[in-house]
């Protein structure tokens, strides 16, 4: 198997982490179009203060109040107020100048059936009066047996949470942070060539319940992942490991599946996100809080909201979770996922089997 030509010399590509990855911080993300729109972001910071102003002092603009609703790729009235407003905090203290941030609403379906995916994140910049809205998964959660079962479907999220190894969405306040690019392992692409596969992660830092983001390594990527990993002898190759090894496996898209409780986008959105991330620091709101899932779970009478309640879900996903969702917090699940780590059998880290 034949790679192509990589410099060598590790200290300019990156350094390996403990995870086994090679961290590349200086690899130029995307393509040429996505370079310059990252341009156009930073040209853009210099007309933010007095948009910013003008739109707060108007309330929401037409243009945008026009995207408002419960349809798919519509946002709702509390997340856009929210999102609004935890942007126009953070650009009124300094934290953000960037004329781009960003919400998610994780009431809402991932997976509407057919073959078509819900759009429910939100690619929001009022200086240029633009709004976009793509799709985004939503964290797993864990199935311990014998302690507790907070997993979710593909569909929709019915557990919610903050602790540390639970693979929950946690919803509340954001402000994006650096950006890794992470060397993963090579693939094949679609026209036979060996190639390397470049992941890059923005790290999400968080205020309040979303506080431990950083510790939970909590943050925005592709939804790609290798597959059916084994290793290859590379001599020589810049990220072979000290035995000469690179690993090797089949790259899958899971645009419609669901993530460790990061937020994933597909490749192709992720080209518009992540350059207005690294453009400079923004805001990210994701809809529901724990005050709103405790306040719905209580509300809820077979699986609907009662009029006039001002509480809001997605209906669709309300009805299919049982009108019961939950926020799992990291005092309550924590302890039960270390008691399930320490009833597992000890184990040696294996190394992937050779590739055939």
């Amino acid at each position: 198997m034949s790679f192509p030509q990589i410099d060598t010399n590790l200290s300019h590509h990156g350094s390996t982490q403990p995870d086994g990855d090679v961290h590349v911080p200086g690899l130029p993300l995307l393509l040429t179009r996505a370079r310059a729109f990252a341009l156009a972001i930073l040209c853009s910071l210099l007309v933010l203060p007095a948009a910013a102003s003008a739109a707060g002092a108007q309330g929401v603009p037409a243009w945008l109040a026009a995207h408002v609703g419960e349809a798919d790729g519509q946002i709702s009235a509390v997340v856009l107020q929210r999102a609004r407003a935890l942007y126009r905090e953070k650009v009124a203290s300094g934290a953000v100048r960037n004329p781009c941030y960003f919400a998610m609403d994780a009431t809402r379906p991932a997976d509407l059936g057919n073959n078509r995916i819900g759009r429910r994140f939100y690619i929001i910049c009022e200086a240029q009066q633009s709004f976009r809205a793509v799709s985004a998964g939503h964290g797993s959660g864990r199935k311990l047996p014998g302690l507790a079962d907070f997993s979710n479907g593909r569909q929709c999220v019915k557990n919610f949470g903050n602790a540390s190894d639970s693979e929950l969405t946690t919803g509340g306040d954001y402000v994006t942070a650096e950006t890794r690019t992470s060397f993963k392992g090579y693939y094949r692409s679609a026209s036979g060539q060996t190639v390397p596969f470049l992941r890059s992660f923005v790290q999400f830092d968080g205020e309040g319940a979303t506080a431990n983001a950083r510790a939970r390594v909590i943050g925005g990527h592709p939804a790609e992942v290798l597959r059916a990993m084994c290793r290859i002898k590379a001599p020589g190759n810049a990220y072979a490991n000290g035995e000469g090894y690179v690993p090797f496996g089949k790259l899958v898209g899971y645009a419609a599946g669901r993530s460790n409780g990061c937020t994933s986008w597909s490749p192709a959105d992720a080209q518009t996100i992540l350059p207005i991330m690294q453009a400079a620091p923004t805001t990210l709101y994701i809809y529901p809080e724990a005050r709103d899932i405790a306040a719905v779970a209580h509300t809820a009478k077979g699986g609907v909201l009662p009029p006039g309640s001002g509480l809001y879900w997605n209906a669709q996903c309300l009805k299919a979770i049982g009108g019961a969702p939950k926020f799992w917090s990291a005092s309550v699940l924590e302890p039960l996922i270390a008691r399930y780590k320490a009833s597992l059998p000890k184990s040696t880290p294996r190394p992937l089997p050779i590739c055939q």
